[in-house]
């Protein structure tokens, strides 16, 4: 049986592009929760980790902590990261992943 743990570092093995978990980046000082691309998105967004903003993801590589947050009422990156930890933590229990 794999862990919560296991299956976020597999997933971050991939490209950027190809995730379907979210995962954390850090630059000057400015935490980030990155959410993964849905299909039907031109852009990944990413999330501050404990405040309610978020800025587009492109604007984040060029940017970095410098990049054009905005206002979101109802999430930060840890809400992002807390619910997919939970969704993962839900399938391990229904034995809907195994280790490879």
């Amino acid at each position: 049986m794999m862990t919560v743990d296991e299956i976020f570092a597999e997933d971050g093995r991939n490209s950027p592009a190809e995730r379907s978990l979210p995962w954390e980046e850090s630059r000057n000082g400015t935490v980030v929760v990155v959410e993964p691309k849905p299909h039907w998105a031109s852009d990944m967004v990413a999330f501050r980790l404990t405040d309610r903003a978020w800025c587009y993801y492109a604007d984040w590589c060029a940017n970095g902590s410098g990049a054009r947050f905005f206002d979101h009422p109802e999430t930060r990156g840890d809400d992002v990261m807390m619910k997919a930890r939970a969704m993962i933590s839900r399938e391990l229990a229904d034995g809907l992943w195994a280790a490879r």
